[in-house]
């Protein structure tokens, strides 16, 4: 037992302290903690949290953790749920990671610190360490079952799955755990994980729960963890039931979950999203606005639009079902319209009263999607628009806006920020909760920033 994979990750999340992180990793935790909060203070106005939190309200009203962009408070894994749901619900939180660990991790940590009976001060920069430290336990945990690709491939959606190995990680090192427990809460959160892609076919909304379940699965491990209950510990080793044998028994590579862990920190490879899509899109997107800009005069001369892309990401972003919010982000043929006709793919696109625009309806049918089977599973779609007069133009943008490569500006992430949070905060609010949490590692008490995540989102026309 002492050998064990899972034991030798919980020494890892238990023993790394803050002076441990390098600055570089210290500067963009901040950035993607700012993120999360807008993204999650906005989806706060959208329906799925709504009917989540009304649901939650009716069952419990005793709490102390503040769902997030409400008056409302619940209990600690409620509030997990709650607002896990939020931040993914426009689908602008980041990606990356486990696949979106933000929206997982943020929520299970900052529930961690509301748990009753837990005084002690949790310094700004244990924050921080505990956030790394969950997007680099839910990166690596995808990374061992292969990748992305192969263990989305095969149904599995690694938000829900991966993720919520993210969020024990997360509040096992705020709530204090050792590593024999944090290595408890590993086995907990094995058994809790699940998640699947069969959303992508009827427009459900089943995809914005994941996050949200991830949290709560997560913290409710550390919390069982906590009361002395054990988990098993070799979920991640070669074994009947492991993890590894069970999610990924095609594809696993175990080795990937230790690897270099300590010097190689996963959140310094997740992206913030400029645009309100699937990830996958935003390539296209950027493709797309980048040729008009190039080509006077070619928006109002389209003939078609045709885009190469992988057999992977057409069956993610191939369909043109725009009856939902949800649809309408998958959708790649969207995508490619609103760039083409707006020049941009914004929240305010993809609403209810811009999916009916008459000229994207015009548009969409002239965007020609063409699946290649050689080309690898997460290689940039390559963009070609013909003009009516028969010319063609091409281009691929191999590193979409808001990756690591090619980051968002500070001014960038900041308006991102301000025009999401704004949904539910003032603009008082909005300019406080920044301040405080870009200067996180100044925070002598991360617990205040919960009354700064307090809104009126409620009084916002619902999202949708």
């Amino acid at each position: 037992m002492t050998d064990s994979t899972s034991l030798r990750l919980a020494r890892f999340c238990a023993e790394t302290r803050y002076d441990d992180l390098p600055e570089e990793l210290v500067a963009r935790t901040q950035r993607h903690i700012l993120d999360t909060f807008g993204a999650a203070l906005a989806g706060s106005a959208a329906a799925e949290p709504r009917e989540v939190l009304q649901m939650l309200c009716a069952e419990r009203s005793n709490g102390s953790a503040p769902v997030w962009g409400t008056a409302e408070r619940l209990g600690s894994r409620d509030a997990a749920f709650a607002n896990g749901v939020a931040a993914h619900a426009l689908e602008l939180d980041d990606t990356g990671g486990c696949d979106h660990s933000g929206a997982v991790v943020l929520p299970a940590a900052m529930a961690a610190l509301t748990v009753p009976g837990r005084h002690v001060p949790v310094s700004g920069r244990d924050l921080i360490a505990a956030v790394a430290i969950g997007y680099d336990v839910g990166r690596r945990v995808l990374e061992a079952c292969g990748g992305y690709s192969p263990h989305n491939g095969q149904g599995w959606h690694s938000t829900a799955t991966c993720g919520t190995f993210a969020a024990a990680a997360a509040a096992s090192r705020l709530l204090g755990l050792d590593a024999p427990q944090t290595m408890a809460a590993f086995g907990h959160a094995a058994s809790a994980s699940g998640g699947l892609w069969a959303f992508i076919h009827d427009a459900s909304q089943t995809k914005r729960l994941h996050a949200g379940r991830a949290a709560e699965g997560g913290l409710t491990a550390a919390l069982l963890a906590a009361r002395g209950i054990t988990g098993p510990a070799q979920v991640f080793d070669d074994v009947w039931g492991g993890f590894f044998n069970a999610f990924a028994p095609q594809s696993r590579e175990p080795e990937a979950l230790l690897a270099d862990f300590g010097s190689t920190w996963k959140l310094l490879r997740c992206s913030i999203k400029p645009h309100a899509s699937c990830r996958s899109n935003h390539a296209t997107i950027d493709a797309v606005c980048q040729l008009m800009a190039r080509h006077d005069g070619l928006a109002q001369r389209v003939a078609h639009i045709d885009v190469r892309l992988s057999s992977f990401v057409m069956n993610m972003c191939g369909g043109r079902d725009l009856s939902t919010l949800s649809s309408a982000q998958m959708s790649m043929p969207y995508a490619v319209a609103l760039a083409w006709v707006f020049g941009d793919a914004g929240l305010a696109r993809y609403l209810a009263p811009a999916r009916g625009d008459a000229r994207l309806a015009a548009a969409m049918p002239l965007v020609r999607l063409h699946a290649d089977p050689a080309m690898p599973a997460l290689e940039e779609p390559t963009v070609t628009i013909t003009s009516t007069s028969g010319e063609t133009v091409s281009h691929q943008v191999p590193i979409a806006l808001g990756a690591p490569a090619n980051p968002l500006s500070d001014a960038h992430l900041a308006r991102k920020f301000a025009d999401l949070a704004g949904v539910a905060l003032s603009n008082e609010g909005v300019a406080t909760l920044a301040e405080q949490v870009l200067g996180l590692d100044r925070l002598a008490d991360a617990r205040a920033l919960l009354p700064l995540l307090a809104g009126h989102a409620a009084r916002h026309e619902l999202i949708r």
